[in-house]
């Protein structure tokens, strides 16, 4: 399957979606809680996607798009959440996701994309030259890594008290 617009919306407007199903009042200790370390909880990966809608994706976006000839993008704050998160509920953080996902989407309808307007570059700052089709493949990938990650920090929580099933479960493994 290649990369197309109308598919790629299929994706990111289900996405909020498929989280609030998932998260939306459940126990604070499946959401709180991360791996160890410096490992996110499922706060902090829907405080990420909050950042990344604020400053990442449609910025970027319309960087490429924009007509001026400075194409370079801004270093995106991967942490950014431990600040702009703190003192909101996880119900604020979703409502929010689902605002500005929702804003998003809507803007990336009425752009009319062109074939042209897709191999359009902008300069990442580790990438270099990438195209808008890239960015927003990307998108898409980032999406379904975070609710990979997502389910892997819940699931790891009860790694301990799956006895010897961790060995069938992927997901539970490294």
């Amino acid at each position: 399957m290649n990369f197309t617009i109308k598919k790629s919306i299929e994706v990111l407007e289900r996405t909020p979606a498929v989280l609030n199903s998932l998260l939306q009042n459940i126990d604070a200790d499946w959401t709180s809680n991360n791996e160890g370390g410096d490992s996110w909880s499922v706060y902090d990966i829907i405080g990420h996607y909050i950042h990344g809608e604020k400053t990442d994706w449609v910025t970027r976006a319309k960087i490429i798009l924009s007509t001026g000839s400075d194409k370079r993008f801004e270093p995106f704050d991967r942490f950014a959440q431990f600040r702009d998160s703190e003192g909101k509920s996880l119900a604020q953080l979703l409502s929010e996701f689902e605002q500005l996902r929702k804003e998003n989407i809507n803007w990336l309808r009425t752009q009319q994309l062109t074939d042209k307007n897709l191999e359009q570059k902008g300069i990442h700052p580790a990438f270099g030259e990438v195209s808008l089709a890239q960015l927003l493949a990307a998108w898409v990938v980032h999406d379904l890594n975070h609710i990979w990650q997502i389910s892997r920090v819940m699931a790891n929580h009860y790694r301990t008290d799956t006895g010897p099933w961790p060995a069938y479960f992927k997901i539970l493994q490294g």
